[in-house]
């Protein structure tokens, strides 16, 4: 009969527990309670939840469950009135636009009318200038010739017609004028009302956004304690895992079996050294790369050196953030902290996900030991995600979705499989890929192309209505991002002083719903509804310092350059898309 499992923490049953809604009741027990060949009884400690890190991890607590129906309901209330805005705006345009035309008719046909009176005053004036009307009769008293008589009769036939026509038009057109005076105003009121009411229904839309901003405001302060509780017991989860870990190592010292090279247990079957035992498989045989040492009551599972080293490393890494395309210090991505913490033990492997799962020594599941690789996937996605076992249902890894290197659980539904770096490598294996048009993930989270426009929700936080506990500063001003994109920003920034002497220039960052409602009160045509910004999400930023404008040397080494760390500029803000914004950029690495 094989021995039992060396490592196996002892785990109270929790079948058939009611599932509170309090923190602690989505806690499960806690990993390398005792790393030994027997069940030992230990003290109840924290553990990881079954949603990583705290920093993203949605909250099981009635407080955001509330906080989210109340800002769904707002969000659909802002949107519909968002609507009659917009309308209301295209109203009172097209009313300006009718004021403007009837001016311009207005200006028109007073000048045609002033012509027309220009006109008439000039005859009059030729009359008075020649002593009076003239007329038939003062035509015969005169005496003149009775042919010059007939003569000046039917000119003046002609002049009076020409006259009376003249007048008549000039009546006609001041008329129209008066007319078209008269609808001008009309439509000028018109417009001036549409105005008003425009300038109501965004006063409202402001109230009731103030309104809700102060009842989240109170809400988000209980959900934020509630998760710096949860962080708190993270901290508590990884401090306590290193602690167990270090006494484990411990005891191998003491026993004068912390330095047994991977070299001499990679082969059971030919002998390992005295005193050592195999360790039992699953399929019946011995483990490679693994001993144990006999004892009463309980057995103390023996690992490489190298993997001591490594995973000891990987604790020291336990709270730095998560950021995609670094390997440290200050922050990880998962395949770059494997690489580092085995390369101190002298093993090499590749940086990334995929060639760690290509190049690792596989064993079964079932077999897996403390130091081994995980790698965790779906049958849509293929492998997304690789971290350090140190238990059956426990991992160690820079995780995208908490923004941290955290102690977390392994999801069992998701382990497509198991690598020994102390087996050394294999030849290249396939990597199990997205199917079916699915995006690929890296480090436990979606990889979106550099062209995606879709929402970035997460953690389960309603849009500007992040806690202040789940984001974390960039170092400039008081300006934070979700932790995972701070890290990245951070080293973004470093690469671009490289480049140019000067860090990158941030004018904006996370923007709280607060923040928002006051843009959109500011600039109603131009600013997001509120709650639907990407910096609601603390996953944009503005830039300025020359990347603000298109053309520059700055906004071509970002275009060039960001991808690299996560960040992207949207396709909708490029040049000629219409919504030209060069200074926006968002972080994708979600």
């Amino acid at each position: 009969m094989s021995p039992r499992s060396p490592w196996r923490s002892s785990r109270p049953d929790t079948a058939g527990r009611p599932r509170g809604r309090s923190l602690a009741a989505s806690l499960v027990l806690p990993p390398l309670t005792a790393l030994t060949l027997a069940l030992t009884a230990t003290a109840a400690v924290a553990a990881p939840s079954d949603q990583p890190g705290g920093t993203s991890g949605v909250l099981d607590s009635r407080a955001l469950d509330e906080l989210q129906q109340r800002a769904s309901e707002v969000q659909r209330g802002l949107q519909d009135q968002q609507d009659e805005v917009v309308e209301a705006r295209a109203a009172l345009a097209e009313a300006e636009r009718a004021v403007a035309e009837a001016e311009a008719v207005l200006t028109d046909a007073e000048g045609e009318l002033a012509g027309y009176q220009g006109v008439v005053a000039r005859y009059a004036s030729a009359v008075y200038r020649d002593s009076g009307a003239l007329t038939p009769l003062t035509l015969l008293l005169s005496g003149g010739d009775p042919g010059d008589v007939l003569a000046a009769m039917g000119f003046l036939e002609v002049v009076d017609r020409h006259a009376a026509g003249v007048i008549g038009a000039a009546e006609q057109q001041r008329r129209a004028a008066v007319e078209q005076q008269r609808q001008a105003a009309a439509a000028l009121e018109q417009a001036r009302a549409r105005a008003d009411e425009v300038g109501a229904q965004v006063a409202r839309l402001e109230a009731a956004a103030s309104a809700v901003t102060e009842e989240l405001d109170a809400a988000l302060g209980a959900v934020d304690r509630q998760l710096a509780a949860l962080q708190q017991e993270q901290v508590e989860v990884n401090e306590r895992t290193a602690a167990s870990w270090r006494a484990y190592v411990d005891q191998l010292r003491a026993a004068g079996l912390d330095a047994v090279p991977a070299a001499l247990l990679r082969d059971p079957a030919a002998g390992l050294p005295v005193p050592l035992v195999p360790v039992g498989a699953g399929n019946g045989g011995a483990q490679r790369g693994a001993g144990q040492l006999p004892g009463q009551p309980t057995s103390l599972l023996v690992l490489p050196a190298e993997t001591l080293t490594a995973v000891t490393a990987a604790m020291d890494a336990l709270g730095l953030p998560y950021a995609p395309g670094t390997a440290g210090p200050e922050s990880w991505d998962c395949g770059s902290l494997v690489q580092a913490v085995y390369g101190r033990a002298g093993i090499q492997l590749p940086g990334d996900q995929a060639a760690l799962f290509a190049s690792t020594s596989p064993v079964a599941p079932a077999d897996v030991l403390p130091g081994d690789l995980v790698f965790l996937g779906t049958a849509e996605a293929g492998l997304g995600h690789v971290g350090i076992a140190l238990d059956p249902a426990t991992m160690l890894a820079a995780d995208a979705r908490a923004g941290a290197v955290v102690v977390r659980t392994l999801p069992a539904e998701q382990l497509i499989g198991v690598g020994r770096p102390s087996l050394g490598q294999r030849p290249a294996a396939d990597v199990p890929g997205p199917t079916g048009g699915a995006l690929r993930m890296e480090c436990g989270n979606t990889v979106y192309p550099p062209s995606y426009d879709g929402g970035r929700q997460w953690g389960g936080y309603p849009n500007g209505l992040i806690p202040p506990s789940a984001l974390c500063p960039i170092g400039v001003g008081n300006h934070s991002l979700r932790c995972d994109a701070a890290a990245a920003y951070r080293a973004l920034s470093a690469a671009y002083a490289a480049q140019f002497g000067r860090p990158l220039c941030i004018t904006d960052s996370y923007r709280t719903y607060g923040a928002q409602v006051k843009l959109y009160g500011e600039k109603p045509a131009l600013a997001a509804v509120p709650g639907t910004s990407n910096h609601g999400w603390g996953l944009a930023v503005d830039l300025c310092g020359g990347v603000e404008r298109f053309g520059t040397a700055q906004f071509a080494w970002m275009k060039a350059n960001a991808g690299r760390f996560g960040w992207l500029h949207p396709t909708w803000a490029d040049q000629g898309n219409g919504r030209e914004e060069p200074w926006h950029w968002e972080y994708a690495a979600t």
